[in-house]
């Protein structure tokens, strides 16, 4: 019977999570809330059972990325890696001093331009021409560029109201997935094509049939290759929001005996020239 009433015993983290979402719940069910709520009427709501706005509205911000993820759960997702990738963290600071570091940061350090501005977030694409192109094939300044092989980089930063930002960054990857599925197709072609002209051509079945069944295992190494292509972007954009963590966000180019990196120097020269 004692069982039966646990007045006196202590509630450890999961049960407490179960409780207060189930508390919250039923809160909700007391309410009209309709099918859907304004991100107004969700901070009321909050507000009512106990929540503080600033973990509500960093639940709504992760919500919504992981929205946009979810939404890649499918065939291609699961034969060749996700569409998106994307980090988030809470960062000490101001709204506009974090975002002044990640323009930067994205500029120079992913030499990445502006593709679209909008309200709430902004997004990247890669920066073209002849100067960008070298720096990118040198490595100037030891960097790998990783994020300027991706479509698109969106970033949000969304002050919570405490002194801390919530910063999310997301990778469009669908050009690398594309890639990866053209080159594998058209590895499987060229075996099956080969072992097509080969039977035309009388060559012993046994021997023809040797390009379709080696063009197999090949596609598929090159389908799985992007599993670690996918883990590089994803470092990626963690090391991103490691340095504006650490206030380190601020590219400096490297510097040799004369103050500026030989890469620079050429690449200054050849867009003059240009």
């Amino acid at each position: 019977m004692n069982d039966l009433v646990p007045s006196e015993r202590r509630i450890d983290r999961p049960a407490l999570q179960r409780i207060i979402q189930r508390a919250a719940e039923l809160q909700a069910t007391e309410r009209d809330v309709g099918d859907s709520l304004t991100e107004e009427e969700l901070l009321l709501l909050g507000e009512e059972v106990g929540i503080l706005p600033v973990h509500l509205r960093r639940a709504l911000q992760e919500e919504r990325t992981r929205a946009l993820v979810a939404a890649d759960q499918g065939m291609l997702h699961r034969l060749i890696g996700p569409r998106y990738v994307a980090a988030e963290r809470m960062i000490g600071g101001s709204k506009g001093g974090i975002e002044g570091s990640l323009r930067r940061w994205m500029a120079e350090g992913e030499l990445l331009q502006v593709k679209r501005r909008f309200s709430d977030r902004m997004s990247w694409e890669r920066k073209e021409g002849a100067w960008a192109s070298l720096r990118r094939s040198f490595g100037a300044g030891g960097r790998k560029y990783t994020l300027s092989r991706a479509r698109e980089v969106v970033t949000r930063v969304v002050e919570m109201g405490d002194g801390r930002c919530l910063v999310q960054l997301v990778a469009d990857l669908s050009n690398t997935r594309n890639e990866h599925l053209v080159g594998s197709g058209m590895v499987l072609s060229a075996g099956a094509a080969t072992t097509g002209v080969a039977l035309v051509l009388g060559v012993m079945t046994a021997v023809a049939i040797v390009p379709a069944i080696i063009s197999a295992p090949i596609a598929v190494a090159i389908v799985r290759s992007r599993r670690g292509q996918v883990e590089e972007f994803q470092v990626a954009l963690e090391q991103i929001l490691d340095r504006l963590q650490h206030g380190d966000a601020d590219p400096q180019p490297s510097r040799g005996v004369t103050g500026v990196s030989v890469v620079d120097r050429i690449a200054e020269e050849i867009r003059k020239n240009l």
